[in-house]
């Protein structure tokens, strides 16, 4: 990942989501465990979308001139989805949370742990302030590749910078209050009393 190249982007503040940053996780049993995260960047955020347009047309033109050996194919695919659309998975409808959106996902190998830091800039300590639903800017690196026989544009996972809280997306465990109630006063421990003389011991 080199920082400055025209395939490198720094989003905006966007929104997280199935955020797996601090340990690997694989996305289907068997695969191999990646840190990543998907990204919503707002589609009013046209600066963020314009620097990731430049970014895949560069990251096209690498592939040209390297592992695709000069050929470009006629649809090359790529990680970004519309998230008023569906899911080029499966045909079905992103979730609610896409909604007016840029969607992708971003991933880094297991021996490539992203760096990641709180609002001030300092490593994040408290491994649950990062969750589904948070804010943050992202540093990714989109870039060619060809697996398989299958060639595209696949996106790498960099630093990520927490913004700012968000409500929680689905998929998080409910805290204790939220599952049991408010916390309730210690009852008072009343003074044993003497079974013969029924008076406090």
């Amino acid at each position: 990942m080199s920082f400055g190249d025209i395939t490198n982007v720094t989003t905006g503040e966007a929104r997280l989501s199935y955020v797996h940053l601090f340990k690997p996780h694989a996305q289907q049993p068997g695969a191999e465990e990646k840190y990543s995260c998907t990204i919503l960047v707002p589609k009013s955020d046209t600066a963020t979308k314009t620097r990731i347009d430049a970014a895949i047309e560069a990251a096209k033109q690498k592939g040209i001139s390297g592992k695709w050996n000069g050929v470009c194919p006629p649809i090359v695919p790529h990680p970004v989805h519309d998230g008023d659309g569906v899911r080029p998975s499966d045909g079905m409808p992103f979730g609610p949370e896409c909604k007016g959106h840029w969607v992708f996902t971003a991933s880094a190998k297991a021996d490539y742990p992203p760096e990641v830091v709180d609002q001030n800039g300092n490593p994040m300590i408290n491994q649950s302030e990062m969750y589904s639903g948070v804010y943050a800017m992202v540093n990714v690196e989109f870039y060619p590749y060809m697996f398989g026989g299958k060639k595209g544009i696949g996106c790498g996972l960099g630093p990520v910078k927490k913004v700012r809280d968000g409500e929680a997306l689905g998929g998080s465990a409910p805290t204790a209050a939220q599952a049991f109630g408010a916390p309730q006063p210690a009852p008072q421990q009343s003074a044993a009393i003497n079974p013969i003389t029924g008076l406090p011991m």
